[in-house]
């Protein structure tokens, strides 16, 4: 399906440039990657992959107005309207969005299993958007 631009409330968008975003998704990762915690890894790499449907929002969805927009402001459901390619991707991560508010306020289980296909996911979905958007935004190793 074609890129689809749809009318967003300025205040759902993020103040950041896509290519932020990325930087910002991919050192989440990293951080997801070395953290002992399942649950921490889990809600790690679930926040990582929320900044990547930020960059694509913030170059494919139009600020208005508030009151204009979708009804629907989950940054899942708007990734849908706006690349309908990723509906698989949006669909996973959306599923595992109650686990991660459940791991970062310490009151749910997440096996390591589970955290490690989150960050597996996770770094997958946030290459294809940086390859869907053009852009190179794989942070610098740390010294």
């Amino acid at each position: 399906m074609p890129a689809t631009t749809i009318n967003v409330p300025a205040r759902l968008l993020p103040q950041r440039t896509p290519i932020e975003l990325l930087t910002i998704a991919w050192r989440g990762l990293a951080e997801a990657e070395s953290t002992d915690s399942a649950g921490q890894r889990y809600a790690t790499a679930h926040l990582a992959a929320l900044r990547a449907a930020a960059a694509v929002l913030s170059v494919r969805a139009r600020p208005v107005a508030t009151g204009r927009g979708p009804r629907d402001t989950s940054t899942w459901a708007l990734l849908v309207r706006v690349a309908p390619e990723l509906s698989e991707w949006a669909g996973y991560f959306a599923g595992s969005a109650t686990k991660r508010s459940a791991a970062e306020a310490g009151i749910g289980r997440v096996s390591a299993h589970e955290a490690d296909d989150l960050v597996l996911a996770a770094g997958e979905f946030i290459q294809v958007v940086q390859d869907k958007l053009g852009l190179n935004a794989q942070p610098a190793m740390a010294a």
